[in-house]
């Protein structure tokens, strides 16, 4: 089965086939916006089933940081669609709204629009939007932080994860792993093929990276054919796993270009865990495109551990 070389939007949502109105039915959607944490200004749209937050993978906003409880709060639009109920579900560090603690007895509370909720180092404001308003804000954050070939984050938004995800491997004594991932290649690709099949090539990887890594993994393209992905609480035999899986989902699918021909992509892969020794993200960084190197040396279409 051809990989798909569509970028996927923001959002799972189709925004071409939003409602802009209907009638005198109320078309206002329940949603976050984040303000402080990466991706800034994005979008969560509060389901009908309600929304919980929490650092577990299991929660539907996973916020993956010490100072978050597993099960931290919940979201509940209420039954008349007026308001926002809030609840703590017994969080160790509180959730705190309009900067002031929310107590987790007796009840929820009730949050109206342009309420400010924080949760650990994350805050969010609460918005009840329309369609319109929704197309426009999805459109606005995807020009400023998504990479748009390949629907992953571009080159400044992955460097800023980066560096804010080693601040809080250090602070709390977490283990942290990027892997650094290029294209077998690659060149040859737009030279025999052409500069369109080479597009289709890095749509068809992005695509892979959005579909096999953890929501809260930040993944970017730093220009090319280059791909940085950074594993929190993940040591370095979890990263070179995580990078056998993807180099293993690309070998073994093919990308139908255009044209009807048939490519078969590789890609090699350098992995790297933050240590004692590294001055910064920087370091990080230049010890995983030393074993990127490796691996291109060793062969290329293989994951290479930095020493």
């Amino acid at each position: 089965m051809p990989l798909d070389p569509t970028p996927s939007p923001l959002s799972s949502r189709d925004l071409a086939a939003e409602p802009e109105f209907l009638g005198d039915i109320d078309t206002r959607e329940w949603a976050l916006i984040r303000y402080v944490g990466q991706p800034m200004g994005e979008f969560i749209a509060l389901p009908a089933e309600g929304l919980d937050l929490g650092r577990a993978p299991e929660n539907g906003l996973c916020l993956r940081e010490p100072e978050v409880s597993r099960r931290h709060a919940r979201l509940q639009v209420s039954a008349d669609l007026a308001s926002v109920e809030l609840r703590d579900l017994g969080s160790t560090n509180g959730v705190f709204v309009n900067g002031k603690r929310v107590q987790a007895d007796p009840g929820p509370v009730r949050l109206k629009a342009e309420d400010v909720i924080r949760v650990g180092r994350h805050a969010f404001k609460l918005k009840r939007m329309d369609a319109l308003e929704r197309r426009y804000h999805r459109d606005m954050v995807a020009s400023t932080i998504l990479d748009p070939l390949t629907g992953v984050g571009n080159r400044a938004t992955v460097l800023y994860q980066l560096t804010s995800q080693v601040e809080l491997a250090r602070r709390h004594h977490r283990p942290l792993a990027v892997i650094l991932a290029d294209l077998d290649w690659f060149k040859q690709v737009n030279d025999t093929h052409g500069s369109r099949a080479g597009d289709q090539a890095l749509a068809a990887f992005g695509a892979l990276l959005r579909h096999r890594l953890r929501g809260s993994d930040p993944v970017g393209r730093l220009g090319g054919d280059e791909f940085l992905i950074v594993l929190p609480d993940t040591s370095v035999m979890l990263a070179i796993s995580a990078a056998e899986d993807l180099r293993r989902a690309l070998a073994e699918h093919t990308l139908s270009l255009d044209d009807g021909v048939d490519l078969q992509l590789t890609c090699s892969f350098g992995v790297a865990e933050l240590k004692a020794g590294d001055a910064d993200s920087g370091a990080l960084l230049a010890r995983a495109d030393a074993a990127l190197f490796g691996a291109k040396a060793g062969g290329r279409d293989r994951a290479f551990p930095a020493p």
